[in-house]
């Protein structure tokens, strides 16, 4: 993943997200911007805010506690995947755990609208935008757990591309991948969205009362296994492989089954030890 400088410039994303670009929405080419179908539609619903060069500095934008992000900055917005700019515009910016200053906007915007809208917005960004390459779906073995606080691993892991282990610090030297603490976090959120947003707030409270985060645990191998993170992260093994495409969760879930054949044929394929007594002693 990429470095973590420029993190403070994360906060201009701490609001409403939508990406930008010259490509449009699946691939597709953009229409030239001023014939675009999707810029009636930002016009009329969007541009008091975020401005009608999606500069955010529309006039309904001065008096918000968290500024709108600039759709102009691709470096933030092109990571960002269609299906979450698409919950973000249909269900709220705080679907997803962001200021909830933007409301939803299906209805009384259609499905058509919304997509259209993400195009044409997609046509701001600098660089501009470029369509990955088609990924396959996140297929999860159990639902996503709803945590205590709706961190977004999209807008963490994926456009600000903070690696995992700035999070996650004692994956390289433990058995434990480890999780932040609460001062970690607040590292960023003295500053970043530091008012506006109930999710930051929660976050505060648990400063303030010195108490941390009750996380709800996603992976777990048996008792009986041992699992040392480490050795897994000197071998040069991305965190990806195990967890899958963390950057593009929403909500994290468990993708890999964790079993021992699995884990074996991992293993085999990379020339890892095979003894049992490098899992079970």
């Amino acid at each position: 993943m990429r470095r973590l400088g420029g993190l403070l410039a994360a906060g201009l994303l701490l609001a409403v997200l939508v990406g930008g670009s010259a490509i449009g929405v699946g691939g597709q080419p953009a229409r030239p911007a001023a014939a675009h179908p999707g810029k009636a539609t930002y016009t009329q619903y969007c541009a008091t805010c975020h401005g009608d060069t999606g500069q955010g500095d529309g006039p309904g934008a001065a008096a918000l506690p968290i500024k709108p992000p600039p759709f102009t900055d691709g470096r933030l917005m092109n990571p960002l995947p269609d299906d979450f700019l698409f919950k973000v515009v249909g269900e709220g910016a705080g679907s997803v755990g962001l200021a909830p200053q933007m409301p939803a906007f299906r209805p009384p915007l259609t499905d058509r609208q919304i997509r259209d809208v993400i195009g044409y917005v997609r046509t701001f960004a600098q660089p501009p935008y470029q369509p990955p390459p088609p990924a396959a779906a996140v297929v999860p073995w159990a639902p996503p757990p709803a945590q205590p606080i709706e961190f977004s691993h999209v807008v963490h892991a994926g456009s600000f591309g903070i690696d995992c282990q700035y999070c996650h610090a004692d994956a390289r030297r433990s058995i434990y991948a480890g999780l932040p603490s609460v001062e970690r976090c607040m590292g960023c959120h003295k500053i970043v969205a530091a008012q506006g947003n109930p999710q930051i707030q929660r976050l505060q409270e648990h400063w303030n009362t010195k108490q941390p985060i009750a996380w709800v645990r996603i992976h777990k191998v048996p008792g009986y296994v041992y699992f040392p993170h480490k050795r897994h992260i000197a071998a040069k093994l991305v965190c990806q492989e195990c967890h899958g495409p963390v950057e593009r969760m929403q909500r994290v879930a468990q993708v890999s089954p964790l079993s021992m054949g699995w884990c074996v044929e991992c293993h085999a394929r990379k020339q890892g030890p095979l003894d049992c007594v490098i899992c079970h002693h």
